[in-house]
């Protein structure tokens, strides 16, 4: 039984394919824990790349992941193609957000892999200090 249940929102705006290397595999010959972090920081680059964001410049505000909670599903094997939906929700004054759907794509259907969420802050680099999300990401992202 999962300690973690995380409830997914029903729509994504955002999918992707990420195919797993042989580098993400482990010891015992799947992909493991720690990749599956590193993959959805993939596919939340990529997400924010098709806003014409960075982490570093979202709309003028730095991203900080400040947590993450994973719910894992199943294994994933070298040559699996991973498809990837991530939407932003529960908008802060100065932080969101963003859940992760990882599916394997099946001839016969989507296998869930993996559940995810990551609470974003906005950071100002220069001044190295919390900022307020700019309204701009609110709604491009919402």
């Amino acid at each position: 039984m999962a300690r973690i249940k995380i409830d997914l929102p029903a729509d994504f705006s955002f999918t992707t394919n990420i195919a797993v290397r042989i580098t993400d595999l482990n010891y015992g010959g799947h992909v493991g824990n720690d990749t599956i972090l590193s993959i959805i920081h993939e596919a939340r680059v990529q997400f924010l790349k098709h806003f014409n964001f960075t982490e570093l410049n979202a709309a003028g505000a730095g991203l900080i992941m400040s947590d993450v909670a994973i719910e894992f599903k199943n294994e994933l094997f070298y040559g699996d193609i991973i498809k990837a939906s991530v939407v932003a929700a529960e908008f802060s004054k100065v932080g969101f957000d963003i859940y992760y759907k990882l599916e394997k794509e099946n001839a016969e259907k989507n296998m869930f892999i993996a559940t995810a969420k990551t609470g974003m802050v906005c950071y100002n680099y220069s001044l190295k200090k919390i900022m307020a999300v700019p309204e701009e990401l609110k709604i491009k992202l919402s």
